[in-house]
């Protein structure tokens, strides 16, 4: 079964000191960025520290994913060279147009495996959505080897926003067929659709009203970018124990009713069937 990451929390690259406090964030994952929040001259400095931490991180149960740079000539070969090693479980790429984005950094990442000892095809990838022809083939970049999820990201001000030129609302109307169009790519290819990016961090209740609504379109999980927010996403991507206790009585009551050749009932004043049953137990296969 795929691993379901309901946050993923950036941490910049080039704050090292920083690190130690990542296997208390409650994150289910973390992404160590050596792209926009580290300035030029220091790329090369966290490009070392991250690549100092991967295998640190991983051996204390760390999920740990790196956001790469990619400039003009293409991706980022330092970059690549430094991070894949034993413990790396992803790649997050920026700015991907796509599929020969990704079949180009799989195959120097297939190298970068060979020359590690790495089976060919460990290290997976999750593209951001960050220009408007990737959104138009949000479908076909979704559905190529490695990729596990597409970041489909709502932030105010963001490369995202730029591309597509929509006026940020809390409200999120203006990015609501995006946001859909990417959960039905990446459930059509069978990986995982990510929201985000909350970027008023100290706006809990902004953001919690905002992950809700992500959650009623179908996403996974989101990018989140403080530590204050991962609780919080967390709560809204898990089950409650009312719902838990919801689905589990669905599927007992239904399960009674077929022994008796009835598959076709009401249950708390709603009728459901095999389809319904068949939802609640994908439901409870997710819980934390």
């Amino acid at each position: 079964m795929m691993k379901i990451y309901r946050t993923l929390l950036f941490i910049p690259g080039i704050k090292k000191q920083w690190f130690a406090n990542i296997t208390s964030s409650q994150a289910d994952a973390v992404i160590l960025d050596i792209e926009d929040s580290v300035a030029v001259e220091l790329k090369t400095l966290a490009r070392q520290y991250v690549s100092e931490a991967i295998s640190e991180l991983s051996s204390k149960g760390v999920h740990v994913f790196v956001r790469i740079n990619v400039g003009p000539e293409g991706f980022n070969l330092e970059d690549i060279k430094a991070i894949v090693k034993v413990g790396l479980q992803g790649i997050v790429i920026p700015k991907v147009d796509g599929p020969d984005d990704i079949d180009r950094l799989s195959s120097l990442v297939k190298e970068n495996e060979e020359r590690q000892g790495l089976p060919a095809g460990s290290i997976r990838f999750l593209p951001i959505l960050e220009t408007a022809k990737s959104m138009q083939l949000a479908y076909e970049i979704a559905s190529c080897k490695r990729v596990m999820g597409i970041a489909g990201l709502s932030a105010k001000n963001g490369d995202v926003a730029r591309a597509l030129g929509y006026q940020w609302t809390a409200e999120g109307l203006e990015t609501l067929f995006m946001r859909s169009k990417v959960v039905m790519a990446a459930r059509a290819a069978g990986v995982m659709p990510i929201g985000g990016l909350w970027q008023d961090v100290h706006n809990l209740e902004g953001l919690r009203k905002s992950s809700k609504f992500n959650r009623q379109l179908g996403f996974d999980g989101e990018l989140v970018l403080h530590p204050s927010n991962v609780p919080i996403v967390n709560e809204i991507y898990s089950l409650s124990d009312d719902e838990i206790a919801y689905y589990r009585e669905m599927v007992e009551v239904f399960e009674r009713a077929e022994k008796q050749g009835k598959t076709a009932i009401m249950y708390k004043g709603e009728h459901i069937d095999y389809a319904h049953v068949k939802t609640a137990k994908e439901v409870l296969s997710h819980i934390k």
